[in-house]
């Protein structure tokens, strides 16, 4: 299969992962399935589509009747024939081997033998996945980042059994979707995000834990010191422009210093056991309750669409895209 023969895409699960998929899919004139097992999760689907798109608009990112054109493109069903003409299918269901493997062994007998077969796993082993999947060579990684509509990068994973021919063809529609794909050339726990982002995070952990600074402070940091500066040159890069010999003497002894914690932190499972899961559940690290829910959500959103367009921009008047 070419790129210009992937038309009909189908996203298995409505949550916030597959329903954020399902529209960015529509908006660049794929026709769009979003499948889900229940009815109910499809409907909620359908009102959080409606209000991202609705906050595009506001933030003068899209006029009314592109969001039209977006939402005409999706249809919603629970009918798994929804996959038998499939091009593309990117499975976002539950984090749990056992349910993702009987899913791919009915999704993959019930497709073409050409359809491309992904799935949105956060760090669970492709290869261990495709043990479900005919074919496996046509099966890969395509984690997308939340929230999926905003932000640009999608990581494509390799198996030990995917094609070249698969990682590059998911490539190639991530890039027509305006997407940044990289790929993630092993198949090791939690791809390149999540080894990223836990690895920092833990360290932020360990310095709440130990006094060093407060959670407030220590996202401030972040907000307006790395996050502001790795958001337009890497950790590589900024070693380049900090000098690589300062980079290297700070290593030499700050290293040893830092967290190698392995186990979840205490204030971690204190706030899981306690139901605060974050902003869905009103309470996390901080309070989200009397609407603060929806305000924080609308500043991230409007947050990363003029720096999605700002960053993207930029790339393109440097050649880099």
């Amino acid at each position: 299969m070419k790129l210009e023969d992937v038309k009909k895409v189908v996203i298995a699960g409505a949550g916030t992962m597959g329903l954020a998929a399902a529209q960015i899919m529509a908006e660049y004139g794929y026709d769009t399935v979003l499948w889900n097992h229940r009815e109910p999760t499809l409907e909620k689907a359908k009102e959080r589509i409606l209000l991202n798109q609705n906050n595009l608009v506001e933030a003068g990112k899209k006029t009314q009747a592109e969001i039209e054109a977006t939402l005409g493109r999706i249809t919603y069903t629970t009918d798994m024939e929804c996959f038998r003409d499939a091009d593309l299918v990117n499975e976002s269901i539950v984090e749990n081997m056992e349910v993702k493997h009987d899913f791919w062994k009915k999704v993959s007998d019930i497709a073409r033998p050409d359809c491309l077969l992904t799935t949105d796993t956060s760090g669970m082993s492709i290869t261990k996945i495709a043990e479900a999947v005919s074919n496996p060579e046509r099966f890969a990684g395509m984690h997308w980042l939340n929230p999926p509509h905003l932000v640009p990068v999608i990581e494509i994973i390799k198996g030990d059994l995917t094609s070249d021919e698969t990682a590059e063809l998911v490539y190639a529609v991530s890039e027509k979707v305006n997407k940044v794909p990289v790929i993630c050339r092993k198949d090791v726990p939690g791809f390149i995000t999540n080894r990223m982002q836990f690895a920092m995070m833990r360290e932020c952990f360990h310095i709440v834990n130990e006094g060093i600074a407060t959670a407030e402070d220590v996202d401030k940091t972040m907000k307006y010191g790395f996050g502001f500066r790795w958001a337009f040159i890497g950790p590589f890069q900024t070693s380049d422009f900090g000098g690589v010999d300062t980079f290297y003497r700070i290593a030499s002894y700050l290293l040893k210093e830092l967290s190698t914690m392995q186990e979840p932190p205490q204030m971690m499972k204190e706030l899981f056991e306690s139901g605060a899961m974050g902003v869905k559940a009103g309470k996390g690290w901080y309070d989200y309750s009397n609407g603060r829910d929806v305000m924080m959500t609308k500043y991230r959103d409007e947050c990363f669409v003029k720096h999605a367009d700002m960053l993207l921009e930029m790339d393109k008047k440097y050649g880099f895209r």
